[in-house]
């Protein structure tokens, strides 16, 4: 297939980009050496952290533009280009509602940290794979001198089927997203990953149709709208492949990367 008219690249991290071990392949370092040189933009777009994400990529972070917490902030050479914050009356709403669920464990998403109330050993390993800047607090329904981005709620018993049916509800009024097996994200109703990537494409001039995007989970079935060369991932959820116009080996398999090496 011919993509020498891709300008821009976005891709999902966790099962995309990164293997199953949470790593990425080094041999990434040198594709994205041969992209800048042709003048084809990169962005990471995850629900991960800023800061988490910002130190994924040491050396080129200059070069990278950040979409993060599901596209709820993006930021490129330090600058924000886009903040999209939660109601506040709204989230401390949620934040009770997560507290009558059994099992499960809830971060907020601030601009600034990500704040938890439950220092769990287990929780906080699993924690710090996503978010690099967190604060432990008494009660995230005191938590002030933030911008909240995003609710994320962790249930190990799996989030499609347990978590996500008590927030269905509010799909009216938020992004209710399953982003992996054991996570749902709450966020403003614009927060999405599709619509920070056409953010980038018009502070970039570049088209949809000059955006080549990878991704595995429902949190980027917006982002698949907004490129001609859509590609899930072998190992993605169902409706991923749906969405998506091609699909590329497993992220086990530099599925990614495999795309890549063609540009």
């Amino acid at each position: 297939m011919d993509y020498s008219s891709v300008r821009l690249v976005a891709s999902d991290m966790d099962g995309t980009l990164l293997n199953t071990k949470h790593e990425l392949s080094p041999d990434f370092f040198t594709i994205f050496d041969r992209m800048r040189s042709r003048g084809i933009l990169f962005s990471a777009a995850s629900g991960r952290q800023y800061h988490n994400l910002y130190n994924c990529f040491p050396g080129i972070q200059d070069d990278i533009i950040f979409i993060a917490e599901n596209g709820s902030y993006v930021m490129h050479r330090g600058k924000e280009l886009h903040v999209q914050p939660m109601d506040a009356d709204l989230t401390r709403d949620l934040l009770r509602r997560t507290k009558e669920l059994p099992n499960v464990l809830t971060i907020l998403c601030g601009k600034n940290s990500a704040y938890i109330d439950n220092n769990d050993p287990a929780f906080v390993a699993r924690l710090s794979m996503y978010y690099d800047k967190y604060a432990v607090v008494d009660n995230l329904l005191n938590v002030e001198g933030d911008e909240f981005l995003k609710i994320a709620i962790c249930d190990l018993s799996g989030t499609e089927q347990n978590t996500y049916p008590h927030f269905a509800q509010y799909r009216d009024a938020l992004q209710v997203k399953v982003s992996g097996n054991v996570w749902l994200d709450l966020s403003h109703k614009l927060a999405h990953k599709g619509k920070a990537l056409d953010v980038v494409q018009k502070k970039f001039g570049i088209a949809p149709e000059h955006t080549m995007v990878f991704g595995d989970y429902l949190n980027d079935l917006e982002m698949m709208r907004e490129a001609r060369f859509s590609f899930a991932m072998e190992n993605a959820h169902p409706e991923v492949k749906s969405a998506a116009k091609f699909t590329t080996r497993s992220n086990d398999d530099r599925g990614v990367l495999h795309i890549l090496e063609q540009l």
